[in-house]
């Protein structure tokens, strides 16, 4: 479990015990569900990371709900639900060169506009022979982006660098020269689910 959950839970549990103190057995059913809840949204499961060295992985458990292309390369929008695992992943390996963070909005994170106007952070990542934008967005719920590394730091594939409390999105912005794995609609995994491949 992600170290993040702990004072959630925490909360949780001595309102459970306060109610119980005063025989109001219903708020402590409700709160210890609250609690259990709370553990199982703050999950950080293991993941088997792909061999391939040259692959794109998705940087976030959810949705693909966004696949557009430009000149820049083509950004994979992952909308993260209540249900889904909150940890946030690198998707290549490589140093971590900006981190760029933006204070906005709380519109829906299912919203395409979300990317560009809602509380955000952005982590640009050089690897060997591309350089990939990685950014955490707040949703609605969401009322922390929590980013456990720092500008300078080498990270690996499917290594864990953050999450965002509560529904949100990630976005990935994947260079030219690759040719995206998923399709609109699809569920993937942080760390495990490949999203991008080199154009042989």
């Amino acid at each position: 479990m992600a170290k993040e959950g702990i004072p959630f839970i925490l909360v949780a549990l001595a309102i459970a015990a306060l109610l119980a103190i005063g025989g109001w057995w219903i708020g402590v059913i409700v709160f210890v569900l609250i609690a259990a809840f709370l553990a199982y949204f703050f999950r950080d499961p293991h993941r088997t990371v792909p061999d391939d060295a040259n692959v794109i992985l998705a940087a976030a458990d959810g949705r693909v709900t966004r696949i557009t292309e430009d000149e820049t390369g083509t950004l994979i929008s992952v909308f993260m639900s209540p249900f889904d695992v909150h940890i946030n992943r690198s998707p290549i390996t490589g140093t971590i060169r900006e981190m760029i963070y933006s204070k906005g909005r709380k519109l829906p994170a299912t919203r395409n506009e979300a990317s560009y106007v809602n509380e955000r952070n952005t982590l640009v990542i050089e690897g060997e022979g591309l350089t990939v934008r990685c950014t955490q967005i707040a949703g609605i719920m969401a009322r922390r982006i929590v980013c456990r590394s720092k500008i300078g730091d080498k990270i690996e594939r499917g290594e864990r660098f953050g999450l965002i409390k509560f529904s949100s999105r990630t976005d990935v912005l994947v260079p030219p020269g690759f040719e995206v794995s998923v399709k609109l609609g699809d569920h993937v995994r942080g760390g495990e689910t490949v999203i991008a491949r080199p154009i042989s």
